[in-house]
């Protein structure tokens, strides 16, 4: 069996730095697992304690019900796969792939029979000969991968694995890797800063922030559900818009006023958000919430709001609109965080809320155009502005 299981791991270092702090996670059997979120959260710190690399300060890390804390890497029975493939220059990628096995003195037929499936596996047969220089980086990924599977551990440990190539082969790569998951159900625990990445391969993803796990649950779920605003906004893309709205009760609807627009709300959260009457909220609004008016299908997108067109987008499977309200943005720590993140910067938007819809491809909108916009009211989320979690 080669379960994970992390209990209350922390880590602090020498000089005072926390990197982790009561990160618990449970890979079952089999699972993959992705460990997402933004440069610095902790998430490589993480593997690595998984993989010995780094001591544990608190907590207890398990693979295959053994407690490894005091365990060295090499004692663990897990495999890694590292950002810059780490393939010995000099050597072929037989050799590359067959180290650890004569390493662990492995009779010479058997280590040729686990290159060589391998490589089958990979499709990398005829590369067997030859040195790392003469591969591309997407050949020099399947080496790496080769290696670690060669070995037959009892986890898979990636470190961005994915980082260093180009945006279409990493597209290639990552439905390769979740195929050869399906062949070979080997636990994996997978670390990446791409949320694209996170949310198609992975069966559950974990959301990290400065050290803390935020929420970890299934793509759809973590989609669909977001625990709180920051986890609302790093997962999905464009990124979720964010704006202050107000909240009041009308016979048997609730009525969102945010600038000089309304929109009217009797979904089933109602009964909550009626504790927010009078108040400021976050309303959350995926991109894919708005559709063009002419397009829209009113049953669903019941509400209706008008907006002058900066950019338009188009990238033939979908349109990007964006536009702006004046509305004082939204000026959270997650928020400016995951801006940040994506190498923005809230403070120039001044005193104006920047909103960006995904419409219909074959919309005839133009930059500098007023359209109506519509809105689906089943697609908005709701988040209390003082602790950011979702009401």
């Amino acid at each position: 069996m080669g379960a994970i299981d992390i209990v209350s791991a922390g880590k602090i270092y020498p000089n005072g730095t926390r990197a982790l702090e009561d990160v618990s996670i449970t890979i079952n059997d089999g699972e993959f697992v992705v460990l997402v979120g933004p440069s610095g959260c902790g998430k490589t710190t993480l593997l690595r304690m998984v993989a010995g690399l780094e001591d544990i300060t608190e907590g207890e890390i398990a693979i295959g019900d053994k407690t490894v804390n005091e365990v060295a890497p090499k004692d663990r029975d897990i495999a890694m796969v590292f950002q810059n493939y780490a393939l010995y220059p000099h050597m072929s990628v037989y050799d590359n792939m067959a180290f650890s096995l004569k390493l662990r003195k492995l009779p010479k037929d058997e280590i040729e029979q686990k290159v060589k499936d391998a490589a089958k596996t990979l499709e990398i047969s005829e590369l067997l000969e030859r040195k790392p220089k003469a591969l591309s980086g997407g050949q020099r990924q399947r080496v790496a991968m080769g290696r670690a599977i060669v070995r037959n551990p009892q986890a898979f440990l990636m470190d961005e694995p994915l980082s260093n190539l180009d945006a279409k082969l990493r597209v290639q790569m990552r439905a390769e890797l979740g195929q050869l998951h399906t062949q070979l159900q080997t636990t994996t625990l997978y670390v990446t800063h791409d949320q694209v990445e996170a949310m198609t391969m992975g069966d559950r993803v974990a959301v990290i922030r400065k050290g803390e796990l935020q929420q970890i649950d299934t793509p759809r779920e973590i989609y669909s559900n977001p625990k709180n605003i920051f986890v609302a906004g790093f997962i999905g893309s464009p990124s979720m818009n964010f704006v202050y709205a107000k909240i009041k009760s009308k016979d048997d609807v609730l009525e969102l006023t945010f600038g000089d627009n309304q929109i009217t709300y009797k979904d089933e959260k109602k009964e909550k958000l009626k504790s927010f009457e009078n108040k400021d909220i976050i309303l959350g609004i995926r991109p894919e919430a708005f559709e063009d008016g002419y397009f829209a299908n009113e049953a669903d997108y019941s509400e209706s709001i008008k907006v002058k067109v900066s950019l338009l987008e188009q990238l033939g499977s979908d349109s990007y609109v964006h536009f702006y309200k004046d509305i004082k943005p939204v000026q959270t720590e997650a928020i400016e965080e995951i801006l940040a993140d994506e190498g923005e910067d809230i403070t120039v938007l001044g005193d104006n809320t920047k909103f960006i819809a995904r419409i219909n491809p074959n919309s005839t909108v133009a930059e500098g155009e007023e359209i109506v916009l519509r809105i689906n009211p089943s697609k908005l989320h709701f988040f209390d502005p003082e602790s950011g979690d979702v009401i």
